[in-house]
Protein backbone atom coordinates (compact mmCIF):
# COMPACT_ATOMS: atom_id res chain seq x y z
CA UNK A 1 0.00 0.00 0.00
CA UNK A 2 1.64 3.27 -1.11
CA UNK A 3 2.64 6.38 1.74
CA UNK A 4 0.02 8.75 2.07
CA UNK A 5 0.17 11.99 0.36
CA UNK A 6 0.10 15.36 2.68
CA UNK A 7 0.05 18.30 0.76
CA UNK A 8 1.64 21.25 2.52
CA UNK A 9 0.55 24.42 1.21
CA UNK A 10 2.83 28.09 2.01
CA UNK A 11 1.35 31.40 0.58
CA UNK A 12 4.31 33.76 0.44
CA UNK A 13 4.61 37.32 -0.14
CA UNK A 14 7.80 39.07 0.04
CA UNK A 15 9.64 36.34 1.89
CA UNK A 16 12.60 35.74 0.11
CA UNK A 17 14.56 35.62 3.00
CA UNK A 18 12.21 33.04 4.76
CA UNK A 19 11.71 30.75 1.85
CA UNK A 20 15.04 28.50 1.60
CA UNK A 21 14.71 28.31 5.72
CA UNK A 22 10.74 27.41 5.64
CA UNK A 23 11.94 24.97 3.46
CA UNK A 24 14.90 23.48 5.40
CA UNK A 25 12.78 23.06 8.15
CA UNK A 26 10.38 21.56 6.67
CA UNK A 27 12.69 18.08 5.32
CA UNK A 28 13.88 17.78 8.41
CA UNK A 29 11.27 17.36 10.54
CA UNK A 30 8.91 15.95 8.24
CA UNK A 31 8.02 12.45 9.08
CA UNK A 32 9.40 9.67 6.62
CA UNK A 33 6.33 7.54 6.37
CA UNK A 34 4.34 10.23 4.13
CA UNK A 35 5.16 11.41 0.64
CA UNK A 36 4.66 14.79 0.51
CA UNK A 37 4.15 17.65 -2.06
CA UNK A 38 5.35 21.89 -1.23
CA UNK A 39 3.27 24.09 -3.03
CA UNK A 40 4.54 27.69 -2.57
CA UNK A 41 1.68 29.93 -3.45
CA UNK A 42 3.88 33.65 -4.39
CA UNK A 43 0.97 36.04 -4.06
CA UNK A 44 2.53 38.95 -6.01
CA UNK A 45 5.84 39.66 -4.04
CA UNK A 46 8.00 42.38 -5.36
CA UNK A 47 11.19 41.21 -4.06
CA UNK A 48 13.02 38.10 -5.48
CA UNK A 49 11.11 35.27 -3.83
CA UNK A 50 10.42 34.12 -7.88
CA UNK A 51 14.43 33.31 -8.18
CA UNK A 52 14.12 31.63 -4.46
CA UNK A 53 11.46 29.41 -5.56
CA UNK A 54 12.68 28.24 -9.19
CA UNK A 55 15.73 27.32 -6.78
CA UNK A 56 14.06 25.00 -4.86
CA UNK A 57 11.90 23.94 -8.20
CA UNK A 58 14.98 22.65 -10.23
CA UNK A 59 16.56 20.69 -6.28
CA UNK A 60 13.31 19.25 -5.74
CA UNK A 61 10.62 17.53 -7.82
CA UNK A 62 8.11 18.02 -5.29
CA UNK A 63 8.07 21.78 -4.78
CA UNK A 64 4.97 23.25 -7.15
CA UNK A 65 4.79 26.89 -7.24
CA UNK A 66 1.95 28.92 -8.06
CA UNK A 67 2.94 32.81 -8.97
CA UNK A 68 -0.24 35.59 -9.10
CA UNK A 69 -0.25 37.93 -11.56
CA UNK A 70 -0.50 40.74 -8.71
CA UNK A 71 -1.32 40.33 -5.21
CA UNK A 72 -4.60 39.48 -4.19
CA UNK A 73 -4.30 38.59 -0.91
CA UNK A 74 -3.57 35.66 1.51
CA UNK A 75 -6.66 34.14 1.72
CA UNK A 76 -7.18 33.72 -2.34
CA UNK A 77 -3.08 32.15 -2.13
CA UNK A 78 -4.41 29.66 0.15
CA UNK A 79 -7.87 29.09 -1.75
CA UNK A 80 -5.29 28.50 -4.89
CA UNK A 81 -3.23 26.11 -2.67
CA UNK A 82 -6.21 24.00 -1.63
CA UNK A 83 -7.72 24.15 -4.83
CA UNK A 84 -4.46 22.54 -6.18
CA UNK A 85 -3.85 20.20 -3.82
CA UNK A 86 -3.45 16.39 -4.60
CA UNK A 87 -3.16 14.52 -1.35
CA UNK A 88 -5.10 12.68 1.11
CA UNK A 89 -4.52 15.78 3.62
CA UNK A 90 -3.48 19.11 3.42
CA UNK A 91 -1.36 21.42 5.85
CA UNK A 92 -1.84 25.39 5.61
CA UNK A 93 1.20 27.09 7.44
CA UNK A 94 2.73 30.41 6.81
CA UNK A 95 6.09 31.33 5.47
CA UNK A 96 7.61 33.53 8.10
CA UNK A 97 8.09 30.13 10.20
CA UNK A 98 5.76 31.89 12.84
CA UNK A 99 3.56 28.60 13.12
CA UNK A 100 6.41 25.95 14.66
CA UNK A 101 6.97 23.51 11.93
CA UNK A 102 7.72 20.95 14.83
CA UNK A 103 4.29 20.18 15.68
CA UNK A 104 3.02 19.08 12.43
CA UNK A 105 3.71 15.51 13.50
CA UNK A 106 1.32 16.03 16.09
CA UNK A 107 -1.25 17.28 13.51
CA UNK A 108 -0.88 13.89 11.54
CA UNK A 109 -1.49 12.36 14.65
CA UNK A 110 -4.51 13.62 15.36
CA UNK A 111 -5.55 12.95 11.59
CA UNK A 112 -5.02 9.53 12.08
CA UNK A 113 -7.23 9.38 14.94
CA UNK A 114 -9.95 10.54 13.07
CA UNK A 115 -9.59 14.38 13.09
CA UNK A 116 -10.61 15.74 9.65
CA UNK A 117 -9.72 19.36 10.47
CA UNK A 118 -6.88 19.78 13.22
CA UNK A 119 -6.92 23.18 14.17
CA UNK A 120 -3.59 25.38 15.21
CA UNK A 121 -4.84 27.31 18.04
CA UNK A 122 -2.29 29.74 19.41
CA UNK A 123 -1.29 30.26 23.38
CA UNK A 124 1.30 33.04 23.00
CA UNK A 125 2.90 34.93 20.44
CA UNK A 126 5.89 36.55 21.02
CA UNK A 127 5.58 39.35 18.49
CA UNK A 128 1.99 40.70 18.72
CA UNK A 129 1.56 44.20 19.90
CA UNK A 130 -1.13 44.26 22.98
CA UNK A 131 -3.22 46.34 20.07
CA UNK A 132 -3.45 43.48 18.10
CA UNK A 133 -3.99 41.06 20.93
CA UNK A 134 -6.96 43.09 21.67
CA UNK A 135 -8.62 43.81 18.05
CA UNK A 136 -8.10 39.89 18.17
CA UNK A 137 -10.00 39.02 21.34
CA UNK A 138 -13.06 42.18 20.18
CA UNK A 139 -13.36 40.07 16.82
CA UNK A 140 -13.60 36.76 17.74
CA UNK A 141 -16.18 37.83 20.71
CA UNK A 142 -18.01 39.67 18.62
CA UNK A 143 -18.43 36.99 15.68
CA UNK A 144 -19.02 34.17 18.44
CA UNK A 145 -21.88 36.48 19.49
CA UNK A 146 -23.69 37.45 16.21
CA UNK A 147 -22.35 34.69 13.97
CA UNK A 148 -24.24 31.32 12.87
CA UNK A 149 -20.70 29.75 12.96
CA UNK A 150 -18.54 29.81 15.96
CA UNK A 151 -14.84 30.48 15.79
CA UNK A 152 -12.34 28.81 17.89
CA UNK A 153 -10.79 31.70 19.39
CA UNK A 154 -6.74 32.54 18.74
CA UNK A 155 -7.12 29.59 16.29
CA UNK A 156 -4.90 30.42 13.02
CA UNK A 157 -4.78 29.38 9.35
CA UNK A 158 -2.32 26.62 10.70
CA UNK A 159 -4.53 23.45 10.26
CA UNK A 160 -4.68 20.40 8.10
CA UNK A 161 -7.72 19.38 6.31
CA UNK A 162 -8.57 15.74 5.19
CA UNK A 163 -9.21 15.33 1.26
CA UNK A 164 -13.53 15.15 1.83
CA UNK A 165 -13.01 18.56 3.72
CA UNK A 166 -10.87 19.96 0.66
CA UNK A 167 -13.14 18.48 -1.75
CA UNK A 168 -16.05 20.99 0.24
CA UNK A 169 -14.08 23.23 0.49
CA UNK A 170 -13.99 23.69 -3.27
CA UNK A 171 -17.59 23.69 -3.90
CA UNK A 172 -17.21 27.16 -2.44
CA UNK A 173 -17.62 29.99 -4.13
CA UNK A 174 -17.65 33.06 -2.15
CA UNK A 175 -15.07 36.35 -3.33
CA UNK A 176 -14.86 37.63 -0.35
CA UNK A 177 -14.09 35.09 1.99
CA UNK A 178 -12.00 34.17 5.33
CA UNK A 179 -10.84 30.47 5.02
CA UNK A 180 -11.23 30.00 8.72
CA UNK A 181 -14.56 31.13 8.26
CA UNK A 182 -15.18 29.08 5.43
CA UNK A 183 -13.54 25.56 7.15
CA UNK A 184 -15.70 26.22 10.27
CA UNK A 185 -18.99 26.34 8.09
CA UNK A 186 -18.34 22.96 6.71
CA UNK A 187 -17.96 21.25 9.99
CA UNK A 188 -16.87 17.98 10.12
CA UNK A 189 -14.91 16.51 13.15
CA UNK A 190 -12.42 18.72 14.36
CA UNK A 191 -9.23 18.53 16.94
CA UNK A 192 -6.75 21.31 17.59
CA UNK A 193 -3.29 20.94 18.57
CA UNK A 194 -2.05 24.29 20.85
CA UNK A 195 1.27 26.22 20.17
CA UNK A 196 3.14 28.65 20.99
CA UNK A 197 4.02 31.07 17.97
CA UNK A 198 7.62 31.84 17.04
CA UNK A 199 9.14 35.52 16.26
CA UNK A 200 8.32 36.88 13.17
CA UNK A 201 11.74 36.12 11.24
CA UNK A 202 10.91 39.73 9.07
CA UNK A 203 10.19 42.80 10.83
CA UNK A 204 7.73 44.37 8.24
CA UNK A 205 4.25 42.71 8.67
CA UNK A 206 2.11 41.44 5.86
CA UNK A 207 -0.91 42.46 7.37
CA UNK A 208 -1.67 45.71 8.53
CA UNK A 209 -4.40 46.41 10.97
CA UNK A 210 -6.42 48.12 8.28
CA UNK A 211 -6.06 44.43 6.06
CA UNK A 212 -6.83 43.02 9.14
CA UNK A 213 -9.95 45.09 9.29
CA UNK A 214 -11.39 44.64 5.72
CA UNK A 215 -10.89 40.68 6.57
CA UNK A 216 -12.91 41.42 9.62
CA UNK A 217 -15.65 43.05 7.85
CA UNK A 218 -15.58 40.87 5.42
CA UNK A 219 -15.92 37.54 7.64
CA UNK A 220 -19.18 39.70 9.74
CA UNK A 221 -20.90 39.95 6.75
CA UNK A 222 -20.37 36.60 4.85
CA UNK A 223 -21.02 34.47 7.86
CA UNK A 224 -23.73 36.86 10.14
CA UNK A 225 -26.74 38.47 8.93
CA UNK A 226 -26.59 40.70 12.04
CA UNK A 227 -25.05 43.71 10.48
CA UNK A 228 -27.65 43.48 7.56
CA UNK A 229 -30.57 43.58 10.46
CA UNK A 230 -29.33 46.02 12.92
CA UNK A 231 -31.35 48.87 11.79
CA UNK A 232 -34.65 46.82 12.65
CA UNK A 233 -33.68 45.93 15.76
CA UNK A 234 -33.18 49.46 16.54
CA UNK A 235 -35.82 50.72 14.72
CA UNK A 236 -38.49 48.26 17.26
CA UNK A 237 -36.00 49.49 20.15
CA UNK A 238 -36.81 53.34 18.93
CA UNK A 239 -40.40 52.64 18.06
CA UNK A 240 -41.26 51.08 21.28
CA UNK A 241 -39.25 54.27 23.33
CA UNK A 242 -40.94 56.46 21.55
CA UNK A 243 -44.64 54.95 21.76
CA UNK A 244 -44.45 54.83 25.23
CA UNK A 245 -43.09 58.28 25.37
CA UNK A 246 -45.23 59.30 23.55
CA UNK A 247 -48.59 57.81 25.31
CA UNK A 248 -47.22 59.20 28.82
CA UNK A 249 -47.02 62.53 27.36
CA UNK A 250 -50.35 62.13 25.41
CA UNK A 251 -52.10 61.35 29.15
CA UNK A 252 -50.12 63.26 31.33
CA UNK A 253 -50.56 66.75 29.24
CA UNK A 254 -54.35 65.61 27.88
CA UNK A 255 -56.04 63.40 29.49
CA UNK A 256 -55.48 62.79 33.43
CA UNK A 257 -54.60 65.63 35.28
CA UNK A 258 -53.56 68.22 32.88
CA UNK A 259 -50.44 70.69 33.23
CA UNK A 260 -49.29 68.38 35.47
CA UNK A 261 -46.06 67.98 33.36
CA UNK A 262 -45.61 71.09 30.59
CA UNK A 263 -44.22 69.21 27.20
CA UNK A 264 -43.97 72.06 25.13
CA UNK A 265 -44.50 71.42 21.38
CA UNK A 266 -41.16 71.60 19.94
CA UNK A 267 -40.92 68.41 22.96
CA UNK A 268 -43.89 66.73 21.45
CA UNK A 269 -42.64 66.71 17.78
CA UNK A 270 -39.61 65.64 18.58
CA UNK A 271 -40.77 62.25 20.02
CA UNK A 272 -43.51 62.10 17.18
CA UNK A 273 -40.57 62.24 14.28
CA UNK A 274 -38.66 59.76 16.67
CA UNK A 275 -41.31 57.71 16.34
CA UNK A 276 -41.63 57.72 12.92
CA UNK A 277 -37.47 57.51 12.37
CA UNK A 278 -38.07 53.89 14.49
CA UNK A 279 -40.99 53.09 11.42
CA UNK A 280 -38.89 54.08 9.22
CA UNK A 281 -35.88 51.44 10.48
CA UNK A 282 -38.17 48.80 10.89
CA UNK A 283 -39.12 49.11 7.23
CA UNK A 284 -35.24 48.65 6.56
CA UNK A 285 -35.67 45.78 8.62
CA UNK A 286 -37.90 44.21 6.39
CA UNK A 287 -35.93 44.92 3.60
CA UNK A 288 -33.08 43.45 5.28
CA UNK A 289 -34.59 40.32 5.82
CA UNK A 290 -35.38 40.34 2.10
CA UNK A 291 -31.45 41.15 1.03
CA UNK A 292 -30.44 38.63 3.47
CA UNK A 293 -32.45 36.05 1.49
CA UNK A 294 -30.81 37.00 -1.81
CA UNK A 295 -27.06 37.15 0.07
CA UNK A 296 -27.63 33.75 0.71
CA UNK A 297 -28.84 32.40 -2.90
CA UNK A 298 -25.92 34.56 -4.66
CA UNK A 299 -23.56 33.27 -1.83
CA UNK A 300 -24.15 29.69 -3.33
CA UNK A 301 -22.99 27.25 -0.78
CA UNK A 302 -23.95 23.70 -1.18
CA UNK A 303 -27.16 22.79 0.32
CA UNK A 304 -25.46 20.37 2.72
CA UNK A 305 -22.28 18.82 3.38
CA UNK A 306 -21.54 15.02 3.37
CA UNK A 307 -18.75 13.52 5.12
CA UNK A 308 -18.79 10.34 3.20
CA UNK A 309 -21.26 7.17 2.12
CA UNK A 310 -21.84 3.77 2.71
CA UNK A 311 -22.80 1.46 0.78
CA UNK A 312 -24.63 4.17 -1.87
Amino acid sequence: MPNKLISIILPVYNEEANIPLIYSALKSTLEPRYEYEFIFINDGSTDKCDDELEKLVKVDPLVKVIEFSRNFGKEMATTAGIHTAQGDACIIIDADLQHPVAVIPEFLQRWEQGAEVVIGVRTECCSESKLRKFCSYLFYKLMNLISDTPLVPKATDFRLLDRVVINEFNRLTERNRMTRGLIAWLGFKRDSVYFKANKRLQKNNNYSLLKLFKLAMSTFVANSLFPLKLAGYLGIIITFFAGCLGLFVFITQYLYNPGTYNFSGPAQLAIINLFLIGIVLICLGLIALYVGSIHSEVTNRPLYVVRKKVNF
